[in-house]
């Protein structure tokens, strides 16, 4: 190679070292966990005209708030996830060149301290030993949620902090083991909150009712589309107070706690689901997002 091609592969090499030391990428938290959300906040050394992101086989899109100059995006990790250090590999678009950039991150996922609580319940026998019928309705069922559940519409719908359903006590927790007749179950997905029947439940933030039906298992059931694969789901209700389609903001009344469906109770059953991975409700209300 001659000196002149040597120094300007030398400087290229040193110009691209540069470009990257100047991103910056913060998480919240700052320690990712197994079955948790996490906000994503990226301010690159250019401006960008997009920007994307794809964390454990998850693909998701980033948006620009022109208060901080910093791009944005929720994400999950779900509850399966080992612990040990998994890449975020960033990919923009310059906004002037229209050449792509592209960056990488490491990021370390821990284990979240889960209490492994086995609570033995009982529930009717039509749950655990269906006949033909009702396993034909669970098959239907599971057909539409199979359906529903797992569109991904591309915009963002959700604004600002997410805020719980109801304003009461848990019984439950995410990734808590249950027992229902002696059988042990998979980790519960859902955050129970004790309430009686008929509770008022409001929208957790604002999008579009993607199913509000009885079902099976779930009863009552109402999900909420919030974007780009981001679902909050209400179990058991008494009662629905939205159709499919609607409109809703954040703390409006979507129905009624209740009992229906696979429930040993009144209570009201909340999940959350990002690109079908469940993720912890408790740990997405407390997280503070942009607008």
């Amino acid at each position: 190679m001659h000196r002149s091609a040597l120094i300007l592969a030398i400087l290229a090499c040193l110009a691209v070292r540069s470009h990257a030391v100047s991103w910056t990428v913060t998480s919240q938290p700052a320690r990712l966990l197994n079955g948790a959300p996490v906000l994503f906040q990226v301010k690159p050394p250019i401006k960008l005209s997009s920007l994307t992101g794809t964390l454990l086989g998850h693909e998701f899109a980033f948006t620009y708030n022109t208060a901080t100059k910093t791009w944005f995006a929720l994400a999950g990790v779900s509850i399966e996830t080992a612990p040990g250090k998994y890449s975020l590999e960033l990919s923009g678009e310059n906004l002037s060149s229209k050449a792509p950039v592209k960056f990488t991150r490491s990021c370390l996922v821990t284990a979240a301290p889960y209490p492994q609580i086995k609570v033995s319940l009982s529930v009717e026998k039509k749950f655990t030993e269906p006949n033909p019928q009702q396993e034909a309705e669970i098959a239907e069922a599971k057909k539409v949620k199979d359906d529903y559940l797992n569109r991904v519409t591309p915009d963002r719908e959700w604004n600002g902090n997410f805020t719980p359903p109801v304003d009461a006590e848990t019984s439950d927790v995410f990734g808590s083991r249950r027992i229902f007749n002696g059988v042990a179950q998979s980790p519960h997905y859902g955050l129970d909150y004790r309430v009686h029947t008929g509770t008022p439940v409001a929208a957790m933030n604002q999008g579009t009712v993607l199913l509000a039906r009885f079902l099976y298992y779930e009863g009552n059931f109402v999900v909420i589309d919030h974007g780009q694969g981001l679902l909050t789901l209400y179990l058991h209700l008494s009662e629905l107070k939205v159709k499919e389609g609607d409109y809703v903001k954040r703390g409006q009344e979507i129905g009624l706690s209740g009992a229906s469906g696979r429930a040993t109770g009144p209570h009201l059953d909340v999940r959350v689901r990002w690109q079908k991975t469940y993720l912890d409700p408790a740990r997405l209300v407390q997280l503070a997002l942009p607008q």
